[in-house]
């Protein structure tokens, strides 16, 4: 029997949501390296009750309305019986910047079963993510105890080139590709008169698309011979992000250009990827703060098959010849370097595929799990 691992979220799931995907991901990638896998985590059922479940079982019925909304932040009990009863060797819990005095009694309790607890942070920093007065308020509560939580974790997993994070060790590992779950481009034989650009994203301030925007107003300016779209596929996460998107489409006419398709997923998205001439990554890490990342987006990119253009600093990445890196400024993106990327890089889908095997699920959890941190 392997290694028996706890995997705990603090929220629930959704179909095609990156994050859910990338979590099945690290589970899978757990099992492959022979770990037994029970997950645990939130649910709110049709009727309206909050539930902590153990794989497709109920482990605790919060109840419904107000009252049940409270428990879910203050209730770990029957978590922290779970843990005591099943003898884990490891907990892997995912943070939901939610540190408080109940979360560290949970972890210490977890801590007691003889378990090793780690806390993977997805991104850090995060607090620049934290705008609104509500948003405000849950990370002052997050701020105020999370270096006392990270204190009786055995490590903090991050996604970043940071040794220590709230006073605790870090593990780092990479962002991973479930490489079952994402299928290969199949793109058109050679760049044609029109050029595609596809960025695909739960789209949030930090990803930076209207420096894409800016910069195709500055090219049409110029009167091109060249057509340039811009597939923007994805939910605009908040009124920051509808006006940095909408107002500049409006304002310089580029309802043809800009494309806004809303979520997709499945053989739409495949065929968009098929379409795509090239992809965009993340063109604003920088507002929050955030210099090096391992971001998800540009290993699905890579995975696809696609050549992409992103501003932060990716170790996996930083040196490929089928990536362009962006300032990590407010400056527009420079439409004509694209256009003289894409038809003088052309690597094969199959090539950049095959560049980041290493970067699986597997492969990743396999390092942490070899980490001396754990042993």
């Amino acid at each position: 029997m392997g290694l028996k691992v706890l995997f705990f979220i603090f929220h629930g799931f959704s179909e095609h949501n990156g994050i859910s995907k990338k979590i099945w991901g690290q589970i899978n990638g757990l099992q492959q390296n022979g770990a037994q896998v029970t997950l645990c985590h939130y649910q709110v059922t049709s009727d309206g009750h909050r539930v902590w479940k153990i794989d497709e079982k109920v482990l605790a019925d919060l109840g419904t309305g107000p009252r049940a909304k409270i428990r879910k932040r203050i209730d770990y009990s029957a978590i922290a019986n779970y843990v005591l009863a099943n003898h884990f060797s490891l907990i892997y819990m995912r943070s939901d910047h939610n540190a408080n005095p109940f979360t560290i009694h949970l972890v210490k309790k977890m801590r007691r079963s003889g378990a090793k607890v780690i806390m993977e942070v997805p991104t850090y920093p995060y607090d620049q993510e934290y705008n609104t007065p509500k948003m405000k308020l849950e990370l002052f509560v997050d701020r105020l105890y999370r270096d006392q939580l990270a204190k009786h974790l055995d490590a903090v997993v991050t996604f970043s080139n940071v040794d220590v994070i709230f006073g605790q060790k870090t593990l780092k590992i990479s962002n991973g590709i479930d490489f079952d779950a994402i299928p290969i481009r199949h793109p058109r034989a050679t760049p044609q008169q029109e050029i595609h650009l596809l960025a695909v994203a739960e789209i949030h301030y930090w990803h930076g698309f209207d420096r894409l925007i800016q910069g195709l107003a500055l090219y049409q300016q110029q009167h091109p011979s060249r057509q340039v779209i811009f597939h923007l596929v994805g939910e605009l996460s908040g009124e920051r992000e509808r006006q940095d998107i909408l107002v500049p489409i409006q304002q310089h006419g580029l309802q043809q250009q800009v494309i806004l398709h809303g979520a997709l997923w499945g053989t739409a998205l495949d065929a968009l990827f098929d379409q795509a001439d090239f992809a965009i990554g993340s063109l604003g890490r920088h507002r929050t703060g955030i210099d090096v990342i391992r971001t998800l987006k540009n290993r699905e990119y890579a995975a696809r098959g696609i050549s992409f253009i992103y501003s932060e600093s990716d170790p996996d990445f930083d040196d490929r010849d089928y990536i362009i890196k962006a300032k990590p400024d407010e400056s527009p993106i420079d439409i004509q370097q694209l256009i003289a990327f894409i038809d003088q890089h052309q690597p094969s889908p199959e090539a950049i595929r095959a560049s980041i095997q290493e970067l699986s699920w597997k492969g990743q959890m396999n390092s942490l799990l070899q980490s001396d941190l754990l042993r």
